[in-house]
């Protein structure tokens, strides 16, 4: 008997867990999986409605008691650089760029392992092994794309991106870099030249995950003009950080019900 993938998406919710961002919150999460000769289609819909691609799977916050997280892209069109990233930018002129393919490299992992001990030792992605990297960078249906960054001279790996292609901007999927130069702010220059990255290719948004009021982790990406923020449904220019509030409330999340109800899905049949 030959089976077929389902024509609509099945949305699956995960088990409630401490959540990363907010100290004595759980996190719960909607999510998709991404497969088929659909996937770009259904990953670019998605991702204008705060999905986010992990290896194959779109996934969303769906807390049920906290509304917090929100999704965040940077207008290339109403991006301006401030002073201070001016002068990341130029602190880094001596990076070189390089788009390869989804493909994980030696290299590659010694520097993310790196990053991961300095920065995030005790987080949820501290045991993974060289099979569990390649794994997050290689396993995409979708065009994706590894950008790295090496000093010129020495040609020494300083930070890396998996970036997704969108059909409306670049999604930065997950980024790391050496901890060891703080003073060159590689986290805030990859994100300045993805917005390059963008505007050299027309595409009109670079969009980087979640910002979280109250969390510190995620306040840096408040700091970029042209910033949106996805709520209630739509994208809006952000306000000021203490405009938003990371209060929780019975109320602040739809049953999960009604949200798969009000999900967009493009037509996956072509």
């Amino acid at each position: 008997m030959r089976h077929s993938l389902p024509l609509a998406p099945q949305f699956y919710v995960t088990a409630p867990q401490p959540c990363p961002y907010l100290p004595g919150r759980m996190e719960r999460k909607l999510f998709t999986a991404l497969q088929g000769e659909a996937a770009d289609k259904l990953n670019n819909s998605l991702s204008k409605q705060g999905f986010r691609r992990s290896q194959n799977v779109l996934y969303r916050p769906s807390c049920s008691d906290c509304s917090a997280c929100l999704s965040a892209r940077i207008s290339v069109e109403a991006f301006r650089p401030s002073r201070s990233q001016k002068r990341t930018i130029k602190r880094n002129a001596h990076l070189r760029r390089h788009a390869t393919s989804a493909w994980a490299t030696e290299d590659q992992y010694e520097l993310f392992r790196t990053y991961l001990d300095a920065r995030h030792a005790d987080g949820g992605m501290a045991d993974m092994d060289v099979f569990d990297f390649a794994a997050m960078v290689e396993e995409t249906p979708i065009r994706s794309r590894v950008i790295e960054y090496s000093d010129e001279a020495t040609r020494k790996l300083q930070a890396v991106c998996l970036t997704d292609v969108l059909d409306d901007g670049l999604s930065m999927v997950y980024s790391f870099y050496s901890p060891h130069v703080p003073a060159q702010s590689l986290g805030t220059y990859m994100i300045l030249d993805h917005v390059e990255i963008a505007r050299e290719a027309g595409l009109p948004f670079v969009y980087l995950g979640y910002w979280v009021p109250g969390s510190a982790k995620m306040g840096y990406k408040s700091a970029f003009s042209g910033l949106e923020l996805y709520r209630h449904g739509g994208w809006e220019p952000f306000r000021k950080p203490d405009s938003y509030s990371a209060d929780t409330h019975p109320m602040s999340t739809d049953p999960i019900a009604e949200q798969v109800a009000n999900i967009s899905l493009p037509d996956l049949r072509s």
